[in-house]
């Protein structure tokens, strides 16, 4: 079965976040009243599994070992659905 997921990594709170600062005074810069701004990652990925919950393991695993660093920086958030047709 193929399963599509959308997988959001974001920098934990607490951590300084140099490019949403970035990007927060640049937007300022052109005139934007901005009061923060936080940069984070998406990830859309389609795989094949066997099950639903075959396909979030797989996905939780890709978060743990290679698109975020949940032991020291960051969250990671994500959705799994079957793909239809």
């Amino acid at each position: 079965m193929r399963f599509k997921a959308k997988v959001e990594v974001r920098l934990k709170p607490g951590l300084t976040d140099a490019e949403g600062m970035a990007t927060k005074e640049s937007l300022r810069d052109l005139g934007f009243n901005v009061e923060e701004v936080k940069v984070g990652k998406v990830f859309y990925i389609t795989l094949q599994a066997q099950s639903l919950e075959e396909a979030r393991d797989s996905v939780d695993s890709m978060c743990r070992r290679l698109l975020a660093n949940p032991e020291v920086k960051d969250d990671y958030y994500f959705e799994v659905e079957p793909v239809e047709g």
